[in-house]
């Protein structure tokens, strides 16, 4: 799919115009239940949990996105990535990349391991590293590329032709990039992951996650644990991601030019150590970037000089947020020692590459140099304190 058709899908994809009203926005059909017509025969919609038309409407739009055929709406990130972990049974093993986001690995280490669902720390970015990794129970390689929060990418192709020929899955974590920038499945993913509470939806107003693949085995699977298990997206918050969803080109090509030329200032500032951003030529995964994905996004990571005050630098910014999320068309800044990989011991974060001296900055739709003035605002501020 081309840029002009995919920004063209996003206007005219799952839904045009109702045919019943000419109405241009998708209905919100706010029901839990459906009438059915005759004893015996169960209609397209019976209940709420098993499918809703604004739900349906989301989840077709989102596999078109990802050039899939198949998607899936849940009541957030979380409960996607869950029911995508249920497809596997006791002596699985799942390889996950170094850092792998907390909540996630929170989630295989705290509960699916009780399962007998193991993981293992692989090098994703390696493929001669990561072929060592797979043994006979390994059934998936989980993919973030880019990273959270260090931004390290890897080959999806080449990952998933080493995973196909063990006889594993990919699972590819979407998120940071949206279909509008990088599409997994064409390149050999098994299964596309988003939170869709980030660049989907785009306005910080609503909790969502998306589910898109291509394979009809693995669809059925699917499809009968989000009807099991329940944690489906309501019909207005799938009404508010078809909304965010329309402006999802604009806003993201906004926020990777921003995000690449702060990326580049904060390159040869004094008050930094390194900047971690796949679109800066000096990254180690600029190459691979480039070559499967149109664009590095509009998040980035820095680790902030120690002659600097970390609490200083967060008080003091008054356009950026203090906040633990990403994506939205506000500007976002998150500590992730002591907020989104906080539930990781420091062991680990130090294994993840996770310094306590790490920055995340989600770049929204502000003014570039509001924002360059309000993080240089808050370096004098963080120099000036430590001083």
């Amino acid at each position: 799919m081309t840029k002009d058709q995919f920004e063209t899908t996003l206007i005219h994809g799952a839904f045009d115009v109702d045919g019943g009203t000419g109405a241009l926005t998708a209905p919100i059909y706010q029901t839990t239940t459906y009438q059915q017509r005759e004893l015996g025969v169960v209609q397209q919609f019976d209940y709420s949990r098993s499918g809703n038309p604004t739900r349906l409407i989301l989840e077709n739009q989102i596999a078109l996105l990802e050039e899939g055929n198949f998607g899936y709406a849940f009541a957030s990130g979380m409960a996607a990535i869950t029911a995508v972990f249920f497809l596997f049974s006791s002596g699985d093993e799942i390889l996950v990349p170094s850092d792998l986001y907390g909540g996630s690995l929170r989630l295989l280490d705290n509960y699916f391991q009780n399962f007998g669902i193991t993981w293992c720390i692989a090098d994703t970015t390696d493929p001669s590293a990561l072929e060592k990794s797979f043994s006979a129970k390994t059934k998936a390689v989980l993919l973030e590329t880019p990273t959270n929060p260090t931004l390290r990418v890897s080959d999806i192709a080449e990952v998933s032709r080493l995973s196909h020929e063990h006889g594993a899955l990919v699972i590819a974590d979407n998120t940071f990039l949206s279909p509008y920038l990088q599409r997994p499945l064409t390149l050999g993913a098994d299964i596309v992951l988003h939170s869709a509470t980030k660049y989907i939806g785009g306005h910080n107003d609503v909790l969502a996650g998306l589910v898109a693949l291509r394979s009809p085995e693995l669809a059925d699977r699917i499809l009968m644990i989000q009807r099991s298990s329940g944690g489906v997206l309501g019909p207005f918050d799938s009404y508010l991601l078809l909304r965010g969803l329309k402006t999802l080109a604009v806003r993201m090509d906004r926020e990777t030019e921003s995000a690449t030329a702060i990326a580049r200032w904060l390159e040869g500032h004094a008050g930094v150590d390194r900047v971690f951003y796949p679109g800066l030529e000096s990254d180690s995964g600029y190459a691979i970037q480039a070559k499967q994905a149109t664009g590095a996004g509009g998040l980035l990571s820095f680790e902030l000089n120690e002659s600097y005050s970390m609490s200083a630098f967060f008080s003091a910014m008054r356009v950026i947020t203090l906040a633990e999320s990403l994506g939205s068309v506000e500007s976002m800044a998150c500590h992730p020692a002591t907020m989104s990989h906080a539930s990781l011991s420091p062991e680990m974060r130090a294994k993840m590459g996770i310094s306590d001296r790490l920055v995340r900055l989600a770049i929204g739709l502000e003014g570039l140099s509001s924002l360059k003035e309000d993080l240089e605002g808050a370096f004098s501020a963080a120099k000036t304190s430590r001083n």
